[in-house]
């Protein structure tokens, strides 16, 4: 799926990758190792959008959206529900029955966030920011990914300025053990 564009393009296009992540996971019989290796690439995909929401789109909604910050609030704490979830879905297999139940649980959290963002969120964010802002949010956003970790850390800050600071470092060590390990690698 293509990349680019606006903050509202960016991050619609991150939801529909992980709609069909989802897709692919429950397509694979119970069993199937692949499914692990999906539920890998789930959980990068899922950790690295949040951060750059919770470093560049979640700043912007509190300063410029009516009710902002309560709405800021809500969306970090699916995310940390969200993330919870993936720490525990670190240590299953597939054929482990709490596997199915947490991509289920999973599903089910995401779809509920991304209706949303993608119904609520995006529409009041539109309405108050210029093309040109969307516009550098969404390279903010992009960038963002590109150093953002890939693996849960439930007790990291997930608000600024100590996110922004500590995003980067923990980024580089989980792409690191990713590299070294082969996780998230596409066949």
């Amino acid at each position: 799926m293509a990349h680019g564009g606006n903050v509202i393009q960016e991050l619609t296009t991150d939801h529909r990758e992980v709609d069909d992540l989802f897709s692919q996971i429950e397509a694979l019989p119970g069993t199937d190792q692949k499914r692990r290796e999906l539920a890998d690439r789930l959980t990068m995909e899922l950790i690295r959008h949040s951060v750059a929401e919770e470093e560049y789109l979640y700043p912007v909604v509190r300063r410029y959206v009516d009710g902002g910050d309560d709405l800021a609030d809500k969306e970090i704490a699916d995310h940390g529900e969200v993330e919870r979830m993936l720490k525990e879905l670190e240590g299953c297999r597939p054929g482990d029955g709490r596997f199915d139940t947490l991509i289920l649980r999973l599903k089910n959290s995401v779809t509920a966030h991304v209706s949303d963002e993608e119904n609520r969120l995006f529409p009041l964010l539109a309405d108050v920011c210029s093309a040109d802002a969307l516009e550098e949010l969404g390279e903010k956003v992009r960038s963002a990914k590109q150093h953002a970790p890939t693996r849960p850390h439930p007790s990291a800050p997930d608000t600024p300025p100590a996110n922004k600071l500590l995003a980067p470092g923990t980024g580089m060590v989980d792409r690191l053990r990713d590299m070294l390990t082969g996780r998230g690698k596409q066949d």
